[in-house]
């Protein structure tokens, strides 16, 4: 029989995930428009959920590969199918790239990466200023990139369950529609 879901542990990181990585893109819109004392909490929050969220997706990953994922309804169009394979890959090239562009930043300024509880990670990278401003730009704008991409994974996931009603959102939701708990 063909699995139509993904497992409750693959739903468990996916959900998680998605609350962390929102999260972080409001932490970091606040840590870049404040210099009130609010900042420091904030960058040390945004450090450890980056941290925190990169070893996720690394785990998230080999999830993936040992339990698959169900396959896309038949009736998806071609162009619909290549939308929906290029933008998990997009999605998850930048779930990795994100942290470590962000640690890189910091080594390259020379700032320790500090997390809570007092976890020091070692520097990356050599202490560099063009290199920070380059990495900070990329990190800016990446972030941007990312939002726009959840955005697009969103109306996707709100198009399938609200107009197609192929099963696609029911795959990862965290929990099964009712008709579906009586089956």
């Amino acid at each position: 029989m063909t699995r139509t879901r993904f497992t409750g542990v693959q739903r468990l990181i996916h959900w998680t995930m998605a609350v962390g990585i929102v999260a972080m893109l409001f932490i970091g819109v606040g840590m870049i428009s404040t210099i009130a004392p609010d900042y420091v909490p904030l960058i040390t929050l945004h450090r450890t959920l980056g941290a925190a969220l990169f070893l996720l997706v690394l785990v998230r990953i080999c999830v993936r590969l040992f339990q698959g994922a169900p396959p896309l309804p038949a009736s998806l169009p071609p162009v619909m199918r290549l939308g929906a394979k290029l933008s998990h890959w997009a999605l998850y090239g930048l779930m990795i790239v994100m942290p470590l562009l962000g640690w890189g930043m910091m080594s390259a300024a020379a700032y320790p990466v500090v997390l809570f509880g007092g976890i020091r990670l070692p520097p990356i990278l050599p202490q560099s200023d063009a290199l920070h401003t380059l990495l900070w730009a990329a990190h800016r704008w990446l972030a941007f990139a990312f939002f726009a991409l959840i955005l697009l994974h969103l109306a996707a996931a709100l198009f399938h369950a609200l107009v197609r009603r192929d099963g696609v959102f029911e795959a990862m939701a965290p929990l099964p529609r009712r008709d579906n708990e009586a089956a």
